[in-house]
C-alpha cells in the first residue's frame, strides 16, 4: 500500500524545520506536486507555525515525539520520505532512523555529528539494504557542496588528465555564515560525549570511519595552520572537515571507487600569504571554538533573515595529478550556506545549479544511500 504523503518534515516547528516547510510550500505547488505534511510534538504549535510562515491552512499536521517510538512509527508509516531537522541527532534521532529502516521509508537529515553517524552506519546499513530504505545523512551545507566539489573536480580531472586525480584539496576561500543554535548544540554534545568516553576519540580521528571494511591511505590531519606552496597561502583547520571528508570517502566507496582506492582528500580554510595570512589562520582556529562556546545561539535560534540573505561562501577544489599538473573548480553560494543555500559549480565554462530539497534523493548524490 502506498504511503499517504510523499514527504513528511519532522521538526517543522524548529528553526531549520520552519525554513524547510517554507521552501516546500513555495516550490511544491500545483498539479503533480508531491504531497507533504508537517510533523512535531505539539499540534497546536504546528498549527501556529504553519499560519505564521504562510504555509497553506490545509497542510496536514502530524504529532510525533522522539521520546515516543510508537508515534514515530505511526508517522513513518504515512511517508515515503522523512526529512528530519530534530537534533542533536545523537539525543533524538536513533529511534526515528530505526523506524525508517524497519519500514523501508526513505530518510534525510542535516546531521553533522560524526560519532552518531558512524554508530548508525554500523548498526543499520545491512538492514537498510534489506528493507530498501534509502538513508541520506548530512544533506545540508555539510556535506552537499563539498561532495559536489570533489565529484566535479574529478570529472574535470578525467577530462584533462584522462584519469581521476589521486589527490584533491578542498579549500574555503571566503565564507560569511552563522551557526544556528541546533548546530552549536550538536557540536557541544559531541564534545561532551567524547569527554565522557575517550574511546570515541578514535572515531573522530579516523578518516575512513564511514567506510566499514575499507581503509585507504594516510590522510592529512588538517589540525593546525600550514603554508601551502602550490597555493601560496596559509591554511587553517576547517570546522566541518571532520565530517565532510568522511562523507566524501564514503561516497567514493559506495560509487565503486571512481576516485581510486588511493584517494587523498582534505579541507582547510585559505587565510592568505605572509605574516598576515599566518595571523589570520590563528584567528580562524579561535573562531572555530567560539561557534560552540557559551555565547553561541541556543536551540531554536538562528541567523536573522537579513543575515541569511547576506551570507555567502566560495570553495576552491584542486585536483593534482601524479606528475604535478592541476585542474581547479569552484563551488560558490550567494546566501547563508547553513540556512538558505543556493549553490553553483563551475570549472571553465561548465556550470550546474543545485538547490537543496529540489531533488531529495537523486543523481550521483544518492550513491551515499545505504542501499548502494
Amino acid at each position: 500500500m502506498s504511503a499517504k504523503f510523499d514527504i513528511v518534515v519532522y521538526g517543522a516547528t524548529g528553526y531549520t524545520g520552519q525554513l524547510v516547510a517554507e521552501y516546500l510550500a513555495a516550490h511544491y505547488v500545483g498539479d503533480g506536486a508531491p504531497t507533504w505534511a508537517m510533523a512535531g510534538r505539539s499540534k497546536d504549535k504546528l498549527a501556529s507555525v504553519r499560519d505564521a510562515i504562510g504555509v497553506p491552512a490545509d497542510t496536514p499536521l502530524i504529532v510525533a515525539d522522539a521520546a515516543d517510538p510508537v508515534s514515530l512509527r505511526a508517522m513513518v508509516d504515512q511517508a515515503n520520505l522523512i526529512i528530519t531537522t530534530v537534533g542533536p541527532y545523537q539525543l533524538y534521532g536513533a529511534d526515528l532512523l530505526a523506524a525508517c529502516v524497519a519500514s523501508g521509508t526513505d530518510y534525510m537529515d542535516l546531521c553533522g555529528e560524526p560519532i552518531w553517524l558512524k554508530q548508525m552506519i554500523d548498526r543499520h546499513e545491512a538492514a537498510a539494504k534489506a528493507s530498501g530504505a534509502r538513508i541520506m545523512f548530512s544533506c545540508g551545507f555539510d556535506s552537499i557542496p563539498f561532495e559536489l566539489g570533489a565529484f566535479f573536480v574529478q570529472e574535470e580531472a578525467r577530462r584533462v588528465f584522462g584519469a581521476p586525480a589521486p589527490r584533491v584539496k578542498g579549500r574555503v576561500r571566503d565564507i560569511s555564515w552563522k551557526f544556528s543554535g541546533g548546530t552549536s548544540a550538536s557540536a557541544r554534545i559531541t564534545f561532551e560525549a567524547v569527554a565522557q568516553d575517550l574511546n570515541l576519540v578514535s572515531i573522530l580521528k579516523d578518516p575512513f570511519a564511514f567506510t566499514p571494511g575499507f581503509e585507504g591511505p594516510k590522510q592529512p590531519r588538517g589540525n593546525k595552520p600550514v603554508f601551502e606552496e602550490d597555493l601560496q597561502s596559509w591554511s587553517a583547520p576547517f570546522a566541518m572537515a571532520t565530517l565532510n571528508t568522511r562523507n566524501v570517502h564514503r561516497s567514493n566507496m559506495l560509487m565503486g571507487f571512481p576516485y581510486g582506492r588511493d584517494f587523498v582528500y582534505d579541507e582547510m580554510v585559505l587565510t592568505g600569504a605572509g605574516e598576515e595570512g599566518q595571523a589570520n589562520a590563528k584567528r580562524v582556529m579561535a573562531a572555530n571554538s567560539e561557534k560552540t562556546g557559551p555565547d553561541a545561539l541556543k536551540p531554536g535560534e538562528g541567523p536573522s533573515e537579513e543575515e541569511r540573505d547576506n551570507g555567502h561562501y566560495d570553495l576552491l577544489y584542486v585536483a593534482i595529478a601524479p606528475d604535478g599538473r592541476q585542474v581547479r573548480a569552484a563551488v560558490k553560494g550567494d546566501l547563508d550556506p547553513g540556512q538558505r543555500p543556493r549553490w553553483s559549480l563551475n570549472a571553465r565554462s561548465a556550470c550546474c545549479a543545485i538547490r537543496l530539497m529540489s531533488r531529495p534523493v537523486s543523481g550521483r548524490r544518492a550513491q551515499r544511500c545505504s542501499t548502494n
